[in-house]
């Protein structure tokens, strides 16, 4: 059986830093992504009127919900 242990070592402070920097950027991207997902299909779905929400057979009080498992998934 093959084993893999990558370990990243950081040499000097600076490495650190930037390293950890990187990191809290990508996360924030990624929040910043899916929270104008959220914003989308909220808007697309608030825009509606209240006999396009029936038809697709949703409620006007349902669409925070649906907003937000389109952005951040079930929960």
């Amino acid at each position: 059986m093959a084993y893999l242990n990558q370990t990243t070592t950081y040499t000097s402070l600076t490495e650190r830093l930037l390293a950890t920097t990187a990191r809290i950027l990508d996360a924030a991207a990624a929040r910043q992504a899916k929270r104008a997902v959220y914003r989308k299909t909220f808007n697309e779905l608030a825009g509606l009127g209240d006999r396009d929400l029936a038809d697709l057979g949703l409620h006007r009080s349902q669409i925070r919900r649906i907003a937000a498992e389109a952005a951040y998934g079930d929960k």
